[in-house]
């Protein structure tokens, strides 16, 4: 894979340098590091820009990623299961589910209506996780959604004790009661510094205690089909003595816009603004911000907020046509992360949430407008949980490790400052 320093990508598409540091924060273009620590960028993927800005369009367009078989072997309970989004990838993938299990009523109602619909036939429980029994079941993996919470510490163990009254020990319980072959667990960016560090050390040591190897990395999903600026952490557990490797996606060299992510997408109902905040939203132009509002007006939109210290870039945020949306919320209309259409004035409707999350249209989700923004913003972009349903696939040995997956050693443990 060839790669050019920065000044050569610049003279290729006929701009500044400048432009081109602006691009890669962006993240309309990706760049990785030479041994001198001097940018690089790949030749094709420059090769794709100079297409767009010579308007002869995109090499990649926007799709459901799908492989079209499921392994019987591949067996899969989904817990936390949300609206479906890592569900959903993990089937495209080619993974077998056996059991999935949700507590919200309209994210139940959305997957049993999907599950009929798609043909998938998923056995769906809407019981309170707490009640399941695991020790009846069997599955070759394990997938959990689980919310970030605090541990109530007892001593300087930091393990699995620790972890009762959470979310995240229902999970380790499942593990402990089933042993899979393989335990996947995903959470936001912030499990990383979550209490200081010491909740993902004690999940980490968790794992290691119910005789897990184990690592994490968090995974950039515009750089994985995925036209959204959305980060998540992925841990990822093999069973000790398996002999399988720890698999993650590679991160890619090229990004889906938004343009090329809502082309077609069908009619929906949405949320509105009001007359008062519309009049202000049509003062912002294509990927502005509150700061592209005259100063009096935004002391106005502002309040409290103009006096503030920070760059606050998500309030009045009109999106660009020509980068990834910015991470969507379960309301794209809450003012301090503002989620407006990059031309029209109007937040994203339901249907297009859906495209940017890479949920196929025919996907439908029930509830009211609010409980179905919420369900699509808290969910996994499908195209995310195919990539890494594929690498659990080829760590089980059911289809090839290729290049666009790194196999990663475990960490070793005690892993993390153990003191209180």
């Amino acid at each position: 894979m060839e790669k050019v320093q920065i000044g050569v990508a610049a003279q290729e598409l006929g701009v500044s340098v400048d432009t081109i540091r602006r691009w890669a924060k962006q993240g309309l273009i990706k760049a990785s590091r030479g041994a001198r620590g001097d940018r690089l960028f790949n030749v094709d993927e420059i090769a794709r820009l100079r297409c767009k800005l010579n308007g002869e369009g995109s090499q990649r367009t926007f799709e459901v990623l799908s492989r079209g078989e499921i392994f019987e072997d591949a067996s899969c309970i989904d817990l936390f299961a949300g609206a479906g989004g890592t569900a959903l990838g993990f089937h495209n993938a080619g993974l077998n589910h056996v059991f999935l299990n949700e507590f919200n009523k309209e994210a139940v109602s959305t997957l049993r209506s999907n599950s009929e619909k798609f043909g998938l036939n998923w056995d769906i429980s809407d019981k309170d996780v707490h009640e399941v029994d695991f020790s009846t079941m069997s599955a070759r993996v394990i997938q959990a959604g689980f919310p970030c919470q605090a541990f109530s510490y007892a001593g300087k163990s930091k393990g699995f004790a620790d972890t009762r009254g959470t979310l995240f020990f229902e999970f380790a319980r499942a593990v402990r009661d089933i042993q899979p072959d393989i335990a996947i667990g995903e959470n936001v960016r912030g499990l990383v510094n979550h209490d200081g560090g010491r909740t993902l050390v004690t999940m980490l040591n968790t794992f290691d205690e119910l005789g897990y190897d184990i690592n994490f990395r968090i995974l950039r999903a515009q750089y994985l089909d995925v036209p959204q600026k959305r980060e998540r952490l992925f841990l990822f557990a093999v069973k000790r003595g398996k002999n399988l490797p720890i698999v993650f996606p590679k991160e890619q060299d090229y990004i889906i816009t938004l343009r090329e992510a809502l082309e077609g997408v069908p009619d929906s109902p949405g949320q509105k603004y009001t007359a008062k905040k519309e009049k202000v939203m049509r003062l912002i132009p294509e990927g502005g911000n509150w700061r592209d509002l005259p100063d009096e007006i935004q002391k106005e939109y502002m309040g409290a907020s103009y006096y503030l210290g920070g760059g606050k870039t998500g309030m009045a945020r009109r999106m660009s046509w020509n980068e990834p949306a910015l991470t969507l919320t379960c309301n794209p209309a809450q003012k301090q992360t503002e989620r407006c259409h990059p031309e029209e004035t109007r937040p994203f409707t339901v249907r297009e949430y859906a495209r940017i999350q890479t949920f196929p249209d025919e996907w439908e989700f029930n509830g009211s407008v609010a409980a179905q923004y919420k369900q699509i913003g808290n969910a996994v972009p499908v195209n995310l949980g195919y990539h890494m349903g594929l690498c659990v696939l080829a760590s089980l040995g059911l289809i090839p490790i290729d290049e666009t997956m790194e196999v990663v050693e475990p960490l070793r443990f005690p892993y993390g400052d153990l003191r209180n």
